[in-house]
């Protein structure tokens, strides 16, 4: 995939808008197709995302029932039950408030035995599961999607990563310290985000601000990550400040 694309790039007011209009298109997705297979996102980007969800499904116009999800990415070490763990913030802000199947829920595993066979066993449970239909992104301020650090490259599928110290640090607040913020992740690859049919990247606040001028630039690369989504045909943007 080596032609170059433009994205649908969305301006938002604020916050809110940018949570309302990403989940309209969720919405949209389930209402046309609802066993689609969607793909999720954590941190602080999505949260009003899926409060704005919750309250549209809470209304009883579509469904999760026949719906899969699966997660970009598992810190390494975390029990699943753990605070600061990805399938907690998933508990916590989605799966025990609609009703999507338990058995339909799926993150990496960061606690097994063997990381390189989980990591391959996602793969393979994804592509069984038809592929994802809609996969939802934030931006990292050094442009990681998902937890693919710059110079990432372009043909990773989901793997082990070593977590970049910019990265640690965003994320300590999350945490008691920083010291306490694990070192390394699972996180689907960049070829395996690229094979979703549609992507929505929220991009919103100052912060974020000189990543989504460097993603407007065009310039693919990968000392910056997100720069891949260029070659993807159906990206849409919501960004403001």
């Amino acid at each position: 995939m080596n032609e170059v694309y433009e994205f649908d790039w969305v301006k938002v007011a604020d916050f809110d808008e940018m949570s309302s209009f990403a989940a309209k298109l969720y919405e949209r997705q389930l209402l046309r197709k609802p066993d689609s297979v969607l793909g999720l996102a954590t941190g602080a980007s999505p949260v009003g995302f899926y409060e704005k969800l919750v309250e549209r499904h809470a209304q009883g116009t579509f469904s999760f029932a026949q719906t899969h999800t699966f997660n970009l990415d598992e810190y390494i070490g975390l029990q699943p039950s753990h605070p600061t763990s990805f399938h907690n913030y998933m508990e916590e802000h989605l799966f025990t408030k609609v009703d999507l199947p338990v058995t339909s829920r799926h993150l990496p595993d960061g606690m097994a035995d063997d990381l390189n066979e989980a990591c391959l066993r996602y793969e393979t449970l994804m592509r069984i599961s038809g592929g994802i239909d809609m996969q939802l992104l934030g931006i990292g301020i050094n442009g990681h999607i998902g937890f693919n650090e710059p110079y990432t490259s372009f043909r990773t599928r989901t793997h082990i990563v070593d977590l970049a110290d910019s990265t640690r640090t965003v994320n300590a607040k999350y945490f008691p310290s920083k010291e306490a913020v694990p070192r390394q992740a699972i996180t689907m690859g960049i070829e395996t985000i690229l094979e979703a049919e549609q992507i929505i990247l929220l991009a919103f606040g100052e912060q974020k601000v000189e990543a989504v001028e460097r993603l407007k630039s065009g310039v693919i690369s990968e000392d910056f990550p997100a720069s891949c989504l260029h070659r993807h045909p159906h990206v849409t943007v919501f960004f403001g400040k």
